[in-house]
């Protein structure tokens, strides 16, 4: 949840990424997270996070194992509620929840979602990359978060183009219609299309890789 004068909203740009730079992989997460509700940008999700924790991801991978795994590192549960994203912007209104119910929760229903996320500083923004498993490896998304308009972005080279305004690409989206089962017709579009960066958020400038 964000905190910025702005209340229960969020402000973000999110970004694809092919490889994300080994000098960056520095502060993993897993985080594995269950929507009860997905449809049309309106979400009900319960997140579980456990710092440090590098979790193997690939098409294999379970969220449920994940979670049995990795049950005693998990030190946040969340529950959070989401409307649909308009030009960068969502609401968001997030709870925490007790650790021990919400992972019980989490293993008894929704559609889930797991993925390692890394927190990078990058330029003068703080940045998370998210490396997806099960039917959505391998998918790789960077996201800039602010407390206000996310403006004047300076981004970094190992973004390919710009997801903001894909509703596709949501969290909650990719859990109901995970990315394996579009991936080829996206790389289709996107080959046909080419890569696409935002002009409506200000100036664009392009961060060298470190």
């Amino acid at each position: 949840m964000t905190d910025g004068g702005y209340g229960d909203f969020e402000f973000e740009r999110r970004f694809l990424v092919r490889t994300l730079p080994e000098d960056l992989r520095d502060a993993p997460a897993l985080v594995v997270q269950s929507y009860y509700l997905a449809d049309e940008g309106y979400a009900l999700r319960l997140r579980a996070t456990a710092p440090g924790v590098d979790a193997p991801m690939s098409a294999a991978t379970d969220p449920v194992s994940l979670l049995e795994t990795y049950a005693s590192a998990v030190e946040l549960c969340t529950l959070t509620v989401k409307g649909p994203m308009a030009g960068g912007t969502r609401y968001e209104a997030e709870r925490v929840v007790d650790t021990a119910v919400g992972l019980q929760m989490i293993r008894r229903g929704g559609s889930r979602v797991a993925k390692t996320r890394w927190s990078v500083w990058l330029g003068g923004d703080g940045w998370v990359v998210d490396v997806f498993g099960g039917a959505n490896h391998p998918l790789v998304v960077a996201e800039c978060e602010r407390s206000g308009p996310v403006t004047d972005l300076q981004i970094p080279e190992f973004c390919v183009t710009e997801l903001t305004d894909d509703p596709r690409f949501s969290n909650d989206a990719l859990a109901t219609r995970p990315f394996a089962r579009w991936r080829d017709g996206y790389e289709t579009e996107l080959a046909a299309s080419g890569p696409r960066f935002l002009q409506g958020f200000g100036r664009n400038e392009r961060l060298p890789g470190p």
